[in-house]
């Protein structure tokens, strides 16, 4: 008897899985549901554990999810063979899954979402990484300015101050000050940070609304409902909900479920917000639902016409002149559908041949709804979801981030302006000098004793300056080899640690972007992460591509005396 239960609860849970796989059901259109991504993610499953079918199989996914970009990149690997036509059959599918990021919202907004924090958390890895690898080597020149410069002595206090506001403004602090000692072309790198900074409400009050977007029920209803997934989620959740995009929803869920009464009293209501061509199709739409093709309900067929009428008086669309076209004909009045029917030809002809594939006699395929178009449910998101916060990421209010950009462009201003003579290492044996403390002449950034030993013969005896030029060699060698081990670890690192700082950048920021995609989709993935395999393996191949890349680039630099 046991038996029997748990195969039964276990046949209840596959069904709809086993179901879908047969096709996208009738049934499931007929209550305005067409795209089952649960459908699309199973048949994919299936089709990796079966790999002669795969090809049928991913078929019928996409046409459980038409939207789906996973189904198309994964047809586009199955597809892929050595051969003109399957490289060809590859690349259109390839094609096609990125065409379909603009049809599938959740897709394009995780897509969004893991470019924007990708390009973030590694531009503020990279810079720390910056710092780093220079406060080390720095420090020393650092100490020793402090200790000649009063100037340095009384700025340091504010840097200080500003440090602990959190680490976002203590990282500008110490790349204010190793900017002292860095080219001119590398404090571009400086000023970039600052501007970033400055601009940081404007990046958290973004960063806020991707993760109030994504954790939010509500909107998951409203999309979920307007890519026609799905009604049962959206009546639970938006009941009682006055926002517009969410009364809308609820409207067409509601016309879906066949609660056409309510579903009106909702459109209704909306047009008393603001007259909208949409709602007076979807408004039509609910009539036609109570025809419900029955001759003595005909009445309600003159109201859906009317309604198509006025949508049409505000806005010319493909689906009211279908929709027109349908009611005619129902009508008898085929010369007027005929004419109706070329009308939405003549707008969308793409929307129209999709309503005619999958047009029967239901209310919920007889017509045509409207939806939210995706450019209002980003207006929307913004409205809702895009209070500024700090994420827990500093104790003081965003908005003072732009005063201490500012107050930190002013610092190092100051210092590098009145600061004429500060350290710097000898370019043989990077011992620390400075103007103050060194009054012999030096020459190329040389120390006396190394500019003696390669320019001066006559000032050292021949053991003392053979044994000052073995010390230049193997402090170079040293070098040579710590530069040859850091190239090891991440691209630009051996650029940075040598001194050219913006080039070193150039290459760690991208390559620090592409090791996080895969990070972030999988925290913003709207469904089975399968689906972004192939846009994970794309970005690791493109970072180990710039690791190599940047390993021959290091090497030959090195080996010529470069870095």
């Amino acid at each position: 008897m046991r038996r029997l239960v748990a195969l039964s609860l276990l046949l209840c849970m596959l069904w709809p899985s086993l179901s879908y796989a047969q096709g996208l059901p009738e049934e499931q259109l007929n209550r305005g549901v067409k795209h089952s991504d649960a459908c699309a993610y199973h048949l994919m499953a299936e089709a990796r554990l079966n790999k002669p079918d795969a090809g049928a199989l991913l078929e019928k996914a996409l046409a459980c999810s038409p939207d789906l970009p996973a189904a198309y990149f994964a047809l586009s690997k199955a597809s892929l063979s050595f051969s003109v036509r399957g490289i060809l059959e590859s690349i259109d599918y390839m094609i096609q899954g990125v065409s379909a990021y603009s049809r599938n919202f959740w897709w394009s907004f995780s897509l969004a979402a893991s470019l924007f924090f990708s390009l973030v958390l590694s531009f503020i890895v990279a810079v720390m990484l910056v710092v780093i690898t220079r406060l080390f080597r720095d420090i020393p020149l650092l100490t020793h300015d402090i200790a000649e410069s009063r100037r340095m002595s009384a700025v340091l206090p504010v840097l200080l101050l500003l440090a602990f506001t959190g680490p976002l403004v203590l990282m500008g602090c110490l790349l204010v000050l190793l900017a002292l000692y860095m080219k001119k072309t590398d404090r571009i790198l400086l000023y970039f940070y600052l501007l970033v900074l400055l601009f940081s409400p404007l990046i958290f009050r973004t960063a806020s609304f991707f993760v109030n977007s994504y954790s939010s029920g509500t909107l998951k209803a409203i999309v979920q409902t307007n890519d026609f997934q799905g009604n049962r989620y959206a009546l639970s959740v938006l009941d009682g909900n006055d926002d517009y995009d969410a009364l809308f929803a609820y409207a067409l869920a509601l016309k879906h479920e066949g609660r056409y009464e309510d579903a009106i009293a909702l459109n209704e209501r909306l047009l008393r917000k603001r007259p909208d061509a949409r709602v007076y199709v979807n408004l039509g739409n609910c009539y036609v639902g109570l025809y419900h093709f029955d001759d003595s309900r005909k009445s309600y067929l003159d109201k859906a016409f009317d309604y198509y009428m006025k949508a049409l008086t505000i806005k010319p669309l493909a689906s009211a002149y279908f929709n027109l076209a349908q009611v005619s004909r129902e009508r008898l009045d085929f010369k007027g559908g005929n004419e109706y029917y070329k009308s939405a030809l003549g707008l969308d002809r793409d929307a129209v041949a999709l309503y005619s594939l999958e047009s029967s006699r239901n209310p919920n395929r007889f017509v045509a709804d409207e939806t939210l178009p995706a450019a209002a449910l980003w207006k929307d998101m913004r409205g809702r979801y895009g209070k500024t916060s700090a994420l827990g990421m500093t104790p003081v209010p965003v908005m003072l981030f732009p005063v201490f950009a500012l107050l930190l462009f002013a610092g190092f201003y100051l210092l590098d302006t009145r600061m004429r003579e500060r350290a710097y290492r000898c370019r043989k044996c990077s011992k620390i000098l400075c103007a103050k403390c060194e009054r012999s002449l030096v020459w190329g950034q040389m120390c006396p004793q190394c500019y003696a030993s390669l320019i001066k013969l006559d000032e050292l005896d021949v053991k003392e300056r053979v044994s000052r030029l073995l010390a230049i060699y193997n402090h170079g060698r040293s070098r040579r080899n710590m530069l040859k081990v850091l190239s090891f670890t991440l691209p630009g690192i051996p650029q940075i640690f040598s001194g050219r700082i913006l080039s070193g950048f150039a290459l760690l920021w991208p390559f620090l972007f592409f090791v996080s995609m895969p990070l972030t989709q999988s925290v913003f993935s709207p469904g089975d992460l399968s689906g972004y395999r192939l846009l994970s393996w794309l970005t690791v191949a493109m970072a180990a591509g710039l690791w190599t890349a940047s390993q021959f680039i290091t090497r030959e630099r090195i080996s010529r005396g470069w870095l």
